[in-house]
């Protein structure tokens, strides 16, 4: 592995590590900043929205202040680099398991887990995000009513 696959590999790593931050620390101006100017956001799986990251981020903004304590854990990255022939091309997808805790304002628990899907694209600006999907698998807690909620 070259050089400049070890970095982007890097920097992408941290730019899923800083799009978790963002979403559990309420930082939607650190959200809208992590996607190209194109970017999307797919959260229907789980009960939310779909279309373009600034739109998706406000109504976040909103229902994320139900949840007052909330904490994703993203784990299992998968990556792939477009390959040009052994050079890294400007493309890159993740599959990413995630767990995310959360509490309620009532104090009651919210647990759902599941697979991200993020397609990358290098930018002038460096990797950024053209689309995120949520594929929610399991919830558990209150007001559950997810894919397979108690």
């Amino acid at each position: 592995m070259d050089l400049a696959t070890v970095m982007d590999r890097l920097t992408i790593d941290e730019l899923i590590t800083s799009y978790a931050v963002a979403v559990d620390d309420a930082d939607w101006s650190a959200y809208r900043a992590l996607f190209t100017q194109e970017g999307r956001a797919d959260y229907r799986s789980s009960g939310g929205v779909e279309g373009p990251a600034a739109e998706v981020a406000d109504w976040m903004a909103e229902t994320m202040r139900l949840f007052p304590v909330r904490q994703h854990l993203i784990v299992n990255r998968r990556l792939h680099i477009q390959d040009l022939g052994g050079y890294p091309g400007d493309r890159a997808e993740v599959q990413a398991d995630y767990v995310n805790p959360m509490r309620l304002e009532s104090g009651d628990d919210l647990v759902s887990g599941g697979r991200y899907t993020f397609s990358l694209l290098r930018t002038d600006a460096g990797w950024r995000l053209r689309t995120v999907v949520i594929h929610e698998k399991w919830r558990r807690g209150a007001g559950a009513g997810g894919p397979s909620g108690d």
